[in-house]
């Protein structure tokens, strides 16, 4: 893949009108588009299914947990809706219920690991007994079992999961900050040269791009740092 199959520009903005001037701004030099939260409860989701149309690549950061019949509907209407990829927390049980619903669709399930906005005292206190890169490693090998598209995990932990999850799945990674840039809430963040050598497949960019003075330009700036690394 070139770095233009493997940038995913997270449009993390209040509302659909800027997010409708960033992807003209950034026109076809950007395919790949991540909406969260954020956007999807202002009419990202109906944007979501507009940008499918006209060809770009959609990634839904839904990050979905529930029961298992829950977890299944939601994801055959998300495959309706034409995206490219959807995140679901990594829980065994949500994940096989997933990837039953998804069976036959070109739909990529992504299993959250752990938020790269976590150290570990966050774990602690959320009452886990592992350490980041255990649990990580461990959410990966059950995602694979599961039949999973791939994993989103910090980049410091992309060469490690890559070792379980074999050369076939996706890995991506947010956290992902060029030199200098300021890391916000992130905690584990790598350059997106760093990440591409680390064995990420995708590398999920927000604010030094969405934020930027001039996004086109960041993202060119990005995508040929990216080129290089590859």
């Amino acid at each position: 893949m070139s770095a233009k199959d493997r940038l995913i520009v997270g449009l993390d903005v209040p509302n659909v009108a800027e997010a409708e001037q960033i992807v003209k701004k950034l026109g076809d030099t950007v395919d790949y588009y991540k909406i969260g939260y954020q956007l999807a409860f202002a009419g990202g989701l109906e944007f979501a299914r507009d940008l499918a149309r006209d060809g770009k690549k959609i990634f839904l950061d839904m990050k979905l947990l529930d029961i298992d019949n829950t977890i299944a509907s939601g994801v055959e209407n998300i495959v309706k809706m034409g995206m490219t990829m959807l995140t679901l927390h990594a829980y065994p049980k949500a994940m096989r219920a997933a990837v039953e619903a998804a069976k036959g669709s070109s739909l990529c399930l992504l299993g959250v690991t752990v938020l790269t906005s976590m150290d570990e005292q966050d774990l602690i206190e959320a009452g886990y007994e592992y350490d980041p890169h255990t649990l990580v490693l461990r959410r990966a090998e059950q995602a694979r079992r599961a039949g999973m598209g791939g994993i989103v995990c910090s980049a410091e932990e992309a060469t490690s999961v890559r070792k379980v999850v074999g050369p076939d799945l996706a890995v991506v990674t947010p956290g992902i900050r060029p030199a200098g840039a300021d890391k916000g809430d992130q905690k584990r963040v790598m350059t997106p040269a760093e990440g591409i050598r680390a064995g990420a497949s995708h590398l999920v960019i927000a604010r030094p791009i969405v934020k930027a003075a001039d996004p086109l330009e960041a993202a060119r700036s990005i995508l040929a740092e990216m080129q290089a690394a590859i």
